[in-house]
């Protein structure tokens, strides 16, 4: 069948695109093509909110088929932390079948070239960003999320990861020329010519390992810098959020075929309850990339025995913020009630740890003790999640019984500052909702190290008490350097103590946001400007995005010939 999409259509509907984001990633400066609201869809092919809901309907109770070699069976289960089943089954592969299926297609794909590969991925964005309201539904009924936090953050944000990623695969890329013509003197003897080429070549198929809280957000960075860059993907979800990733894949396999491509280039792995077939495909020879998103330990067995591959992991830190003194008390309180609340703290770069100095912090609002200051917290995050409608906007529902179990036994942990509360979601009774809870600790205390120095994934919060601020920032650099961040804040009006959070911050390879007061939060990150993660601490051994994220994922074969 001849190809639907030409690689001159690609190039003169995606280039710009390309060229703006290659600015971007440059200057590091705000851009993104992938609108924020929902009223901004509905037009030009895109599916409005009404459409974007029933689209959703429509594949409840459905076989998710997706025409893909090796289907030995179909399963599912996926339950939303809303309550409801979705009742969806998908196709579970034959590897054996599937991944030599995979590889078929290799060979046009590198010979496309990385413009080609990238306009190509461009086009299953913009297919995807066309569907983001069907998208928002996936992901809000099997993470969790809040509808709008799912919409943008599912949505325009994962895309923006996405085409970031596809950016910066195609610099790498294009770094080498395709082509050559070398010529060495030889003083009166004829010159030595050469003709050389140049060709960026995938290392083999790319697995992707999806995540509960955030399958888009973190599944799109590998997957397209893996596409980008000549590689097939296998999608393997996590088998209770099978359905965005799911979705992601029909649709790349669409825009493949069309192109002329292999649609087998992508391929959905979607397994059996407890069958845990991620360790089963991590280590086959034919998987020379993997990403991963996820628990410490699998990440951490993942790097020791998928040695086959090239392995990128995000997986837990201590996220750790620093109370020195600030200019605008208010503001401060508000901003760490909202990052602490959002999502109910099931992000990766959610604080976890507030080091306060036991003698109090300096504010514009005169001295504070260390009793005021979580008292006062605690009050802020009450008063952000009383009004339950809008608490339910905020916090969405807890993922999983787990979250639920560890948030009700950090209670036990400490002196309580703040109780976790119920609440009651009229649109999904069976939805889990729970405002944050707010524990004091003793930082000089032995015992309490165990709570505060171990992640405690969900809506909790420790309250340490430090001797002084140089403490806090030694029991900073001591949490980055043992157990890994995400994320790092720090709050000070002091020249010193905003220099030593700096210091350690760039030893200890971590990124910091320094005294955010306003409507930006130190557990969001912008595409094409803010690195999320920075590879160089335990959390991840990876960032997105930088050159080191998609480079290592093809290598540069020369061919050269006597001219």
């Amino acid at each position: 069948m001849a190809a639907e999409l030409t690689a001159h259509q690609l190039i003169a509907k995606h280039r710009p695109t390309l060229d703006q984001a290659l600015e971007t990633i440059r200057t590091r400066a705000y851009w993104s093509p992938h609108p924020e609201h929902p009223k901004a869809y509905g037009e030009g092919g895109s599916l409005s909110l009404p459409e974007g809901k029933a689209a959703f309907d429509a594949l409840l109770g459905t076989r998710f088929d997706l025409d893909q070699p090796g289907t030995d069976d179909w399963v599912g289960g996926e339950v939303s932390p809303y309550g409801p089943e979705l009742g969806i089954t998908y196709p579970h592969p034959d590897i054996d079948t599937l991944l030599p299926a995979m590889r078929a297609g290799m060979r046009a794909w590198r010979d496309a070239g990385a413009e080609v590969r990238a306009m190509v991925s461009l086009e299953i964005l913009a297919r995807i960003s066309a569907r983001t309201h069907e998208l928002a539904h996936a992901v809000m009924h099997t993470s969790g999320q809040a509808f709008m936090m799912a919409f943008q953050a599912g949505g325009p944000h994962a895309q923006d990861r996405g085409l970031e990623a596809i950016a910066y695969a195609y610099v790498e890329q294009a770094r080498t020329p395709d082509a050559a013509e070398w010529t060495k003197p030889q003083g009166k003897r004829d010159p030595l010519a050469l003709n050389k080429r140049f060709t960026p070549v995938a290392r083999g198929i790319s697995l992707l390992i999806g995540c509960n809280t955030f399958p888009t957000w973190n599944g799109y960075p590998g997957l397209f810098a893996s596409l980008a860059t000549g590689n097939p993907v296998l999608v393997k979800p996590h088998p209770r959020a099978v359905l965005p990733l799911a979705l992601t894949v029909r649709i790349a396999r669409e825009v493949l075929a069309d192109a002329g491509f292999d649609p087998n280039l992508v391929c959905l792995a979607a397994e059996r309850p407890g069958e845990g077939i991620a360790k089963t495909l991590a280590v086959r020879p034919e998987i020379k990339l993997i990403d991963y998103t996820g628990s410490t330990s699998f990440g951490d067995w993942l790097e020791t025995n998928a040695r086959q591959a090239q392995v990128y992991t995000e997986k837990a830190g201590v996220n750790t913020v620093v109370i020195d003194s600030t200019d605008n008390y208010k503001g401060m309180l508000a901003n760490l009630a909202f990052s602490l609340s959002l999502y109910s703290g099931q992000m990766c770069t959610t604080p976890q740890n507030l080091l306060i100095p036991r003698d109090g912090i300096a504010t514009d609002a005169g001295a504070k003790s260390y009793d005021d200051v979580v008292a006062d917290l605690a009050a802020s995050v009450s008063g952000l999640l009383g009004d339950d409608a809008r608490a339910n906007g905020i916090l969405g529902a807890l993922v999983n019984p787990d979250v639920k179990t560890r948030l009700e036994a950090a209670a036990g942990l400490g002196e309580v500052a703040l109780a976790s509360r119920e609440i009651a979601n009229p649109e999904f009774p069976d939805a889990v909702v729970r405002t944050p809870v707010i524990v004091k600790l003793d930082g000089a205390k032995p015992d309490s190290e165990a709570a505060y120095l171990s992640e405690c994934f969900g809506p909790v919060s420790f309250a340490v008490a430090v001797d002084s601020a140089t403490d806090a920032v030694e029991l900073l650099r001591r949490t980055v350097r043992d157990k890994g961040a995400m994320t790092v804040g720090a709050y000070t009006t002091s020249d010193e103590v905003s220099a030593a959070v700096e210091e350690t911050c760039l030893e200890e390879c971590a990124q910091l946001s320094l005294n955010l007061t306003g409507g930006v939060y130190v557990n969001q990150t912008a595409a094409f400007s803010d690195f999320h993660g920075s590879g160089g601490n335990p959390a991840a051994n990876a960032a997105l995005c930088d050159g080191a994220f998609v480079a290592n994922r093809f290598r540069v074969v020369e061919i050269r010939k006597d001219a």
